[in-house]
């Protein structure tokens, strides 16, 4: 970029020899950079982060493009994409769930019992102490089958059931009510997936909620459950986990997608202007805030849920030990936990619609957004 200020050589051949520039080195209030190397080390490390990050980008597509040269092309709304969207969606929850086991172990606790722990780091501090950290992660196996079972269900059916209730609606019908469309499509596929989330549920509940944990793993969980209650004690919660993930998902799906529009509306230019990059980050911020709608909505039944497994006697119906638990807390109890359930819950909402939709863009799908507008019908001439 040229100097907006004429150079020594220029001045000098327009004033002749009466302009002589002086070259004293650094001025007394010159920055000696040599005396700063901080700045040289900044420079440093980003210059060897936008390598990484141009490497890694090169990397994905190149893993992307082998991906798709081995699957073929597979269209919108087929079967294949369905089932990638099941891939997917397994991926975002049952990594995410598994990661925030430590905080989802404390809620469960606090839940159960309020005067267990005076906090989350002093709660975090005692278990580590008693339990080492494998205490930490307690109850991870049956939450990364469940989540792994119950995302791979949820976001499958949720783009299936979306595309379903769209045609029946048709194109315009179903821009013009589409948030009912997305709340109709999220419970819909919740529903189905709670059937494959309860029984490992169950067994997460009970092996958080005492101490020490009654379970060995997973399938020493089933095998004692099964024994004793028969495999009805592992739908037991199915009533309460359906008051609490089906809104929980209808919230988040249906505000996700919202907040996306929204986002994409006040930024200049379209959707289709911005990266996949940029998108995905769209996904997380949207993902994120749509989490926290999630977590207070969804918060009172997992209270219940919570307690019902570990409270819930043999023989006790729904009513009686609801009634029960709710005498025992009262509304306030009901409440218990939230601050780290929003911490919780936001995390991952937002890590899971990043992951899910960097899987989309792997395999070639657009990322998640709202639906389009219905095309304009061609003006009539006559």
């Amino acid at each position: 970029m040229p100097s907006l200020y004429p150079g020594a050589d220029i001045l000098q051949n327009t004033f002749g020899s009466s302009f002589q520039p002086k070259n004293n080195g650094a001025t007394p209030l010159q920055a000696r950079t040599d005396l700063y190397p901080a700045y040289s080390m900044v420079d440093d490390a980003k210059s060897k982060a936008h390598k990484l990050s141009a490497e890694a980008a090169r990397e994905f597509d190149a893993a992307s493009k082998m991906t798709q040269e081995k699957t073929g092309h597979i269209e919108l709304y087929s079967n294949q994409y369905f089932a990638a969207c099941a891939f997917g969606g397994l991926l975002a929850c049952g990594i995410t769930h598994t990661a925030v086991t430590p905080l989802d172990l404390v809620k469960t606790r606090r839940q159960i019992d309020s005067k267990l722990y005076k906090g989350n780091f002093q709660a975090w501090g005692h278990i580590l102490r008693h339990e080492g950290v494998r205490g930490i992660f307690t109850g991870w196996s049956p939450t990364f089958f469940g989540y792994m079972a119950q995302g791979s269900m949820k976001y499958g059916f949720y783009e299936y059931f979306k595309k379903m209730y769209s045609d029946l609606a048709g194109p315009e019908i179903a821009h013009k009510y589409k948030t009912g469309l997305y709340l109709s499509a999220s419970a819909s596929a919740e529903f189905l997936a709670d059937l494959a989330l309860c029984p490992l549920e169950a067994i997460k509940v009970r092996m958080q909620g005492s101490i020490p944990s009654p379970y060995k793993g997973t399938l020493d969980g089933f095998r004692q459950i099964t024994a004793k209650e028969g495999w009805a004690g592992l739908y037991k919660g199915l009533y309460p986990l359906w008051g609490r993930q089906i809104p929980y998902t209808m919230m988040k799906f249906a505000s996700f997608e919202t907040i996306v529009e929204m986002i994409y509306d006040r930024l200049p230019g379209h959707k289709s202007d911005y990266s996949k990059a940029a998108q995905t980050g769209v996904s997380f911020v949207a993902g994120y805030a749509a989490g926290i709608l999630c977590a207070i909505v969804s918060h009172p039944a997992d209270v219940m849920v919570s307690k019902l497994n570990a409270y819930r006697k043999p023989g006790e119906t729904m009513g009686a030990v609801t009634s029960r638990i709710y005498k025992d807390i009262g509304f306030k109890g009901l409440w218990n936990g939230l601050p780290v359930r929003i911490v919780m819950i936001g995390t991952l909402t937002g890590l899971q619609w990043m992951i899910y939709d960097y899987f989309k863009v792997f395999m070639g799908f657009p990322t998640t957004g709202g639906a389009a507008p219905p095309a304009e019908k061609p003006a009539q001439h006559t």
